[in-house]
């Protein structure tokens, strides 16, 4: 599966209670149910109006189905090509960074 990152403009989704975040939870969950195995909610991260989310997924139109039956915005849905960490400043990379010497 490919790896998507989703954001969602929500306003004032900031401010929401545990309970509500645990409500919408449970809502994005009952529409995971009707796609699975081909989605997956992998993990959100909440901002003043704005959710942004890290799903696995078979394709673009299964974030929008998920996005439609669960009545959650899917505003900009972008495919993840490449992930980078602290930890990838010392691993070797296909194109090394500039003045960086390759181990061979």
């Amino acid at each position: 599966m490919k790896k998507y990152v989703i954001e969602r403009e929500i306003p004032g989704i900031g401010t929401s209670s545990p309970a509500q975040l645990c409500a919408a939870a449970e809502t994005s969950n009952e529409a995971l149910a009707q796609l699975a195995p081909d989605v997956q909610w992998v993990q959100s991260y909440i901002a003043r109006d704005r959710m942004v989310c890290v799903y696995l997924a078979r394709d673009e139109a299964l974030i929008r189905q998920h996005a439609a039956l669960s009545g959650f915005p899917a505003t900009r849905i972008h495919e993840v090509h490449a992930v980078c960490d602290p930890s990838s400043a010392t691993s070797l990379v296909a194109v090394p960074a500039r003045g960086r010497k390759e181990a061979s």
